[in-house]
């Protein structure tokens, strides 16, 4: 199939991650909103969202306006000549806007190349911190299974202030089904875009910057 995002492909990705409805810091005090979003993503986020929570829909649309111009892209850059399934389209897309690495992944290289044993034992060399490793083993068993693993629901976190930092305790699962549908059944889904036409898109954000991860193996920075 083509590398169009579907439903399922939006569902898995916000499986893995969580939901913040306002500006806040994140582990490494970056001004940080909705999924994981920054101001370096190309889409002004502080301080445009401080004090000022959004709704559900909106930060699923804006998630999925960048997933389709900035990080369809590079999945398809890294995968050029190859077709791939719906499943791995999401599994290697998952795996992008959480490391930014794609084009650089041993284990992408390996499964381009014909040798999915290798690739299959490669992509949990990206295991850093222990906390990644749970997404990764569901990445991997999507991209090389077809196991999906979302459950149509997102975690949603509160803030503290004045630190403008999440309120772990506060977590909650929200089911996000029915807004993920008027997304999808909205003809506007370009408006999201018209709130930063002036703005780039260009993948400048620091490599490990919003994730908080580090990476192993295909990293060659990496010592151990």
């Amino acid at each position: 199939m083509s590398n169009i995002i579907t439903k399922k492909v939006v569902l898995e990705i916000i499986s893995h991650e969580a939901i913040v409805r306002e500006a806040y810091k994140d582990s490494k005090g970056i001004w940080t909103w909705g999924i994981g979003v920054t101001n370096e993503s190309g889409y002004t986020i502080f301080p445009r969202y401080k004090d000022k929570p959004q709704s559900i829909t909106k930060c699923l649309e804006i998630f999925k306006w960048l997933l389709e111009k900035k990080y369809v892209p590079k999945v398809e850059s890294a995968f050029q000549g190859v077709e791939l399934t719906e499943e791995q389209f999401a599994a290697a897309l998952s795996f992008q806007y959480n490391t930014g690495r794609i084009t650089s992944a041993g284990w992408v290289k390996s499964f381009v190349q014909g040798d999915y044993e290798l690739a299959y034992r490669k992509i949990m060399e990206w295991r850093r911190p222990p906390e990644i490793i749970p997404r990764r083993e569901k990445e991997r068993d999507l991209f090389f299974k077809s196991i999906w693993s979302h459950t149509g629901t997102v975690t949603e976190y509160m803030l503290k202030k004045p630190s403008y930092t999440p309120d772990w305790s506060s977590a909650k699962k929200l089911d996000i089904v029915n807004e993920i549908d008027e997304i999808f059944n909205s003809s506007d889904i370009e408006k999201a875009e018209k709130d930063d036409t002036k703005e780039s898109l260009v993948d400048n954000r620091p490599k490990n910057e919003a994730k908080n991860i580090t990476l192993i193996g295909d990293n060659p920075n990496y010592q151990a």
